[in-house]
């Protein structure tokens, strides 16, 4: 398959701004579709476990409106000891995730699929980050979440924007992975499936 010609050939299974512009960046025509998946992890489930099988879902339900796309789906969950942070939806629980986090090591596990409707073929992988936060300060947490709001960020921060600023050191395959969609491990199955990437 050679690049598309139409934003309906590449369906990007997800509503995160982050996700479409971190996308955006291949140059690859597409448009969003945002799938109903209920993300509710289930009894035992592992981390790595979560993220394939939603990302796998989000693709095949996204895909359902799209028959001779390529559909692109993408989970992340962070995990820290044995615990999922889940998205704080608050001020109060992002400081509580962000005073727990200080000085400590933190694993994003993203899951990444990519269905190829028109021919049946689907791909799907996880893509580790750790970060190490910094020690912080309760004045820091505070000055950061008033400026950035992560509320709808596991780990209650943006590592693409200000949230950088709260990290010792990254460790990963591909820094993307870290913002949501590993843009290395995706170009390599998109040219799997036939697409110029460059």
């Amino acid at each position: 398959m050679n690049n598309p010609d139409t934003r309906e050939l590449m369906i990007l299974a997800s509503s995160s701004p982050y996700r479409r512009a971190l996308l955006e960046r291949l140059g690859l025509p597409f448009t969003c579709h945002s799938p109903a998946v209920d993300e509710t992890p289930m009894t035992g489930e592992s981390p790595q476990a979560l993220v394939m099988r939603l990302a796998r879902e989000k693709a095949a339900c996204a895909g359902k409106k799209y028959p001779g796309a390529i559909v692109i789906g993408s989970d992340q969950v962070a995990v820290h000891g044995a615990d999922i942070l889940v998205k704080p939806g608050d001020h109060e629980q992002a400081r509580k995730q962000l005073l727990r986090l200080s000085g400590q090591m933190a694993l994003f596990q993203t899951g990444l699929c990519v269905q190829n409707n028109a021919t049946g073929t689907v791909h799907v992988d996880v893509v580790p980050c750790m970060v190490e936060f910094r020690k912080l300060d309760i004045a820091e947490i505070e000055r950061y979440l008033a400026q950035e709001r992560p509320y709808a960020c596991a780990g209650s921060f943006k590592s693409e924007g200000l949230g950088i600023s709260l990290l010792a050191r990254i460790e990963g395959e591909d820094p993307t992975a870290l913002v949501g969609l590993p843009l290395i491990r995706l170009c390599e199955m998109l040219r799997s499936e036939g697409v110029q990437v460059p």
